[in-house]
């Protein structure tokens, strides 16, 4: 170690010496300056997700989000953590050439750097979901860490750890997060025969512009409707424009599918699936799913990624059976294709939808989060005869993974069951607790969380709980509820893939499509 140590030294102060290309005069010298200093407090990242989030896709959002949440763990080991344990002095600032400017920082601890581990975090994480944006950002991270042993605030041995430290942070973020790339159903639900609709005779579509811009063409919803168009010219596409009326539109297309044999569709969202869903199901007529929404959670976990998939399943006639989640209250029955929750989550949506027109759907969310985190509290419902405090409720249209509190993706769509998680609010310190158990990996043997796999779930009131969520959009909701499934209600085409389920049984599901 001594001798690594008096290596490290010399190769700082051979780094101090050079006048060139690094002289203080220099674009080169001027421009590490700069960036040292827009790393500070983690600001460069910061805005760089800031961007991903706001003109990259679906991947590059995620690569934002894990970029931040590692960016967060690694400052907080290095800054906090190793510092404290080794007691690094910083480079001395005598040798250094009296032309350079330097750093003068108030700290002394230097091992190991604060900056780099950061800047590896940040640009692993982005690698992990968008390797595209990755060849942008790590050029950046690298620069960095240079930086830092340039202004003099860091030896190279200080940022050399403080790269494999933020590496590894970043990539044990997978322990808990997996990756994207990784999300895919292990097999699909039984197939189920629906009526082959060739080049989209009989089919009738409603393509909602206020949705998010997962999926949509490069121009907009209006682009979108002409690929459409293309693909199935014997199809009915028409645009839902903002200040439409969105329900009734799709009663009006479902009452064409249904009169035309045929079959009702739906480029939106999971919020507009949802509607869609419901709509098939009483017209007993099938669903094509064209994903067009920010996250399209029920399209990726079926394998749709984009149009011309669910076009092919169309005209080719392939689909499958999948359930609908129910939850009834006094106030009415709602169906879910993905997921329920009560607790904070609804109001979360609440304060989202009545930021996002002020200041569009991420930025509101953020917004949202910071206030809920600040002010919220558990909410209290009967079940089983007596009260329970409940910081959230979670539960899915079948089975979620990964295990803990953070589910992503579905293996199957039709096994018939719930997938349950809740936070207990009625122990002391349960925020705390809970994210303790997350970032150790005991979240699974935590006081504060449950989790079961069930059929059916009642409560006998809902308390103060007077907003529930149903795919992401908050209602409201009172007096006892009950979540239920309605096992294969929903027919929806699906593309052939090689993990297809096999043929639904003779007498199984829902009749029709013959």
């Amino acid at each position: 170690m001594r001798r690594l140590d008096v290596i490290d030294r010399a190769l700082f102060h051979r780094v101090a010496a050079a006048d060139r290309p690094f002289g203080t005069g220099s674009l080169t010298g001027r421009w590490l300056r700069r960036l040292s200093r827009a790393a500070d407090h983690g600001m460069l990242w910061f805005g760089t997700a800031a961007a991903l989030g706001a003109i990259g896709g679906r991947a590059e959002r995620r690569a934002a989000l894990r970029g931040v949440s590692s960016l967060l763990l690694a400052s907080t080991a290095a800054n906090i953590a190793a510092k404290q344990l080794t007691r690094r002095p910083r480079p001395p600032l005598g040798p250094v050439p009296a032309t350079r400017r330097l750093l003068r920082q108030p700290v002394t601890t230097s091992f190991p750097s604060g900056h780099s581990a950061s800047a590896a975090a940040f640009a692993t994480a982005v690698a992990i979901e968008s390797p595209a944006a990755a060849a942008l950002v790590a050029p950046a991270a690298l620069a960095v860490g240079v930086s830092r042993v340039y202004t003099g605030a860091h030896h190279p041995g200080d940022v050399l750890a403080g790269f494999a430290l933020g590496s590894a942070l970043a990539v044990l973020t997978l322990r808990w997060w997996p990756r994207a790339s990784h999300l895919r159903p292990a097999a699909g639900p039984p197939r189920r025969p629906a009526p082959a609709l060739p080049e989209g005779a009989g089919l009738s579509v409603v393509v909602n512009s206020g949705s998010g811009s997962g999926a949509f063409s490069a121009g907009g919803p209006e682009d979108t409707v002409a690929a459409l168009r293309d693909l199935l010219p014997r199809a009915d596409v028409r645009l839902c424009e903002p200040g439409d009326d969105l329900p009734a539109l799709l009663a009006e297309a479902a009452d064409r599918a249904a009169a035309a044999g045929g079959a009702l569709g739906i480029c939106g969202g999971d919020g507009s699936v949802n509607l869609a869903a419901g709509l098939a199901v009483e017209r007993n007529v099938p669903l094509a799913v064209f994903p067009g929404g920010t996250l399209n959670h029920f399209a990726l976990d079926l394998g749709i990624d984009g149009i011309e998939a669910t076009a092919a399943a169309v005209m080719a006639g392939r689909a499958c059976g999948v359930d609908l989640g129910v939850a009834a209250d006094d106030t009415g029955r709602r169906h879910f294709i993905n997921t329920f929750s009560l607790g904070v989550y609804p109001e979360l949506v609440r304060l989202r939808e009545e930021f996002e027109g002020r200041m569009g759907k991420w930025p509101a969310l953020a917004v949202a989060t910071a206030r809920v985190l600040a002010t919220a509290g558990p909410v209290t419902v009967r079940a089983g005869g007596r009260d329970r405090r409940l910081w959230l409720l979670f539960a899915g249209n079948g089975v979620y993974d990964p295990p803990g509190f953070a589910p992503t993706h579905r293996t199957g769509l039709a096994d018939g069951l719930l997938d349950v998680r809740v936070v207990d609010g009625g122990r002391p310190f349960t925020r705390t607790r809970l994210a303790a158990a997350f970032l150790s990996g005991t979240l699974a043997r935590s006081r504060v969380y449950h989790s079961a796999r069930i059929r059916a779930l009642d409560l006998d009131a809902l308390g103060d709980a007077g907003r529930i969520a149903v795919d992401g959009e908050s209602v409201p909701a009172a007096g006892a509820l009950r979540l239920a499934k309605a096992p294969r209600a929903l027919t929806v085409y699906r593309p052939g893939t090689d993990r297809a389920g096999p043929p639904e049984a003779p007498g199984t599901g829902r009749p029709g499509f013959r």
